[in-house]
C-alpha cells in the first residue's frame, strides 16, 4: 500500500502531534501521579487505620478532583495562552487579585519540593531500612542534589513523561498480581455506621494531597508555543482528562487493593504503597517499584524547581530597565550560562531545607501543611470561572462553579482545623502580600497578571536553548 506525498505529511504531522500531547500530558501529570505516594496513606492515618472507610474517603477526592477539573477545562478555554488561575482572577477582579493565586504557587512549590524528597527519603528506607537513623541527612542529601542540578539547566519535558510513565507501568506490575489474591474483602467495621460520613468528610480533605498539580495544564500550555491557541486549548484540555483518568484510577486501584488485602497504617520506616508492592511478591518488582517512585518523586521536586525560581524571574525587574513587571529585585532575574536563576533555586532551596529539617523529612507530617496553599489557588481559579460564566449568561456553568468552589472552600475550612494548615494558610498569606506590596511600589505595572504564563513560555524557551546548544546542528540544518 503506498501514501501519497500529502497523505505522508498528515500522517507525520498527526503523529507528532500525538507525541507532543503524550509528552506534553504525562509531563505536567508527575505531580499529582507522585501524590498517590502519600495522599492515600495521610488519609489511611486520619481515619485512624479504619480501611472500611479508605474507599468511601478517596473516592471523595477523586470526586472533588473531578469538579476542579470540569472548572478548569472551561478556564483553559477562555486563557489558551495559560495563566492558570493567577490569569482568571487578574481578568475577573483586577490584576491585584492575581497574587493571590500566585503567593499560593510560590509556597505550594516550596512545599511540593520539601514533601517530594522526603517522600522520596520514604521509599528508599523502605527498601533499604538500615538507613531510618538517616532520615533527615538523606532528605536533605536529595534536595541538595535535585537543586544542585538545576545548574546545569532544566530537565525536559520528555524526561518528565518517561519517569511518570515508568512509575504507572510499575504500578500496574504490582496490581496484577494482587488480582489473583485470593483473600476475603474486609467487612465494615460494626458500630461506625452512624459516623462514617463524618469521619470521612474529616479525612477526605488531608487526603486532597493528591490533586497539588492539577492546575498544572491550564499554566503548561504556555510552553506549547509552537502550536496557536486552538491547539494549545485543545492540548491543555486533553491533559487535564488524561490526568484525571490516570491518577484517579490510580488512586482507586491502589486503595482497593490495600483494602482488600487489609494493609494497616505502615509503621514509621515504611510506607503504605511500599507494603503493596512487598505484598505483591517478587524481590525485583518491589526493588523496580520503589526506585520508580523514588525518581518520580524527585522529578516532582524538579519541575517546582524549575517552576518556582521562573516564576520569581519573570516578576522581577530587569538590569536594563526593559522588565514588563519590574516588581522584584532584578538579582531574582539574572541567570547562569544555562539560563537558570540560580539565585531563586537558592532561595527555594533554603526555604524548602528548612521546611524538610523542621519536620523531620517526615512526609506524613508535611501532608498536613500541603493540601491548602493550592487550594487558595483553586478557590480563586474557581470563584473568578464563576464571574465569567455569569457575565456571559451560562447559568449551567455557574452552577458547577458554584459546586466546585464549596467543595474547594470546604476542603480549606476542614484542613484549618489543624495548626499545620493554618502556617500554610499564613505563609500563603504573607507571600501573597509580599507580592502586592511590590507591585504597588513598583506603580501597578500592567500584564503582572500574565507572570505565571510569562514564567512557563520562559521555560520552553530555555528547552529550546538547551537543545542548540547541545546540538548546534539542529539549528544550522533547520536553516539551511
Amino acid at each position: 500500500m503506498t501514501h501519497t506525498p500529502t497523505r505522508r505529511a498528515g500522517l507525520r504531522w498527526l503523529h507528532g502531534r500525538t507525541a507532543l500531547l503524550i509528552a506534553f500530558a504525562f509531563s505536567v501529570m508527575a505531580d499529582p501521579v507522585s501524590s498517590v505516594a502519600y495522599a492515600i496513606e495521610a488519609a489511611l492515618r486520619a481515619l485512624d487505620g479504619n480501611l472500611a472507610l479508605l474507599l468511601p474517603a478517596m473516592a471523595a477526592v477523586v470526586g472533588v478532583v473531578a469538579l476542579v477539573v470540569a472548572s478548569y477545562h472551561q478556564l483553559v478555554a477562555r486563557f489558551p495562552e495559560g495563566g492558570g488561575s493567577a490569569a482568571a482572577a487578574g481578568g475577573a477582579f483586577g490584576e491585584g487579585f492575581a497574587f493571590v493565586p500566585m503567593g499560593a504557587l510560590v509556597v505550594d512549590f516550596v512545599l511540593t519540593i520539601a514533601i517530594s524528597v522526603s517522600a522520596g527519603s520514604s521509599a528508599i528506607i523502605s527498601y533499604v531500612p538500615g538507613l531510618a537513623p538517616f532520615r533527615l541527612p538523606l532528605a536533605l542529601a536529595l534536595l541538595l542534589i535535585v537543586a544542585g542540578l538545576m545548574w546545569f539547566g532544566h530537565l525536559g519535558r520528555a524526561v518528565f513523561a518517561l519517569l511518570t510513565v515508568i512509575f504507572v507501568g510499575t504500578a500496574v506490575a504490582v496490581l496484577l498480581p494482587i488480582l489473583g489474591d485470593p483473600r476475603v474483602p474486609l467487612e465494615p467495621y460494626e458500630g461506625l455506621t452512624h459516623s462514617a460520613p463524618i469521619a470521612v468528610a474529616l479525612a477526605f480533605p488531608v487526603a486532597m494531597a493528591l490533586a497539588t498539580g492539577i492546575e498544572a495544564p491550564s499554566s503548561a500550555i504556555a510552553q506549547l508555543a509552537q502550536l496557536d491557541d486552538s491547539g494549545r486549548r485543545s492540548f491543555g484540555r486533553w491533559a487535564l482528562w488524561l490526568t484525571l483518568g490516570i491518577v484517579g484510577t490510580l488512586t482507586l486501584a491502589i486503595t482497593g487493593a490495600v483494602v482488600w488485602l487489609g494493609i494497616g497504617v505502615p509503621h514509621e520506616d515504611t510506607t503504605l504503597v511500599a507494603e503493596l508492592a512487598r505484598a505483591a511478591d517478587g524481590r525485583a518488582l518491589f526493588a523496580a517499584f520503589q526506585g520508580a517512585t523514588a525518581l518520580l518523586l524527585l522529578s516532582a521536586a524538579s519541575s517546582s524547581f524549575q517552576a518556582g525560581p521562573g516564576l520569581l524571574k519573570a516578576l522581577a525587574r530587569s538590569d536594563d530597565g526593559t522588565s514588563r513587571h519590574g516588581v522584584l529585585p532584578s538579582v531574582l532575574g539574572r541567570t547562569n550560562r544555562h539560563h537558570v536563576p540560580m539565585v531563586g533555586v537558592l532561595v527555594f532551596l533554603v526555604a524548602s531545607a528548612l521546611v524538610v529539617a523542621a519536620a523531620g523529612a517526615r512526609d506524613q507530617r508535611l501532608v498536613l501543611f500541603y493540601a491548602v496553599a493550592v487550594f487558595v489557588s483553586f478557590l480563586m481559579g474557581l470563584v473568578s470561572m464563576a464571574r465569567f460564566s455569569h457575565r456571559d449568561g451560562r447559568p449551567g456553568w455557574v452552577v458547577l462553579n458554584v459546586v466546585a468552589a464549596v467543595a474547594v472552600g470546604f476542603t480549606l475550612v476542614a484542613n484549618l482545623t489543624r495548626p499545620a494548615a493554618i502556617g500554610s494558610l499564613a505563609a500563603t498569606g504573607l507571600v501573597a502580600g509580599g507580592l502586592y506590596w511590590a507591585w504597588v511600589r513598583a506603580g501597578r505595572p500592567r500584564g503582572a497578571s500574565q507572570a505565571v504564563a510569562e514564567a512557563e513560555a520562559g521555560e520552553a524557551e530555555v528547552d529550546e536553548l538547551v537543545l542548540d546548544e547541545l546540538a548546534p546542528e539542529r539549528t544550522e540544518g533547520a536553516g539551511a
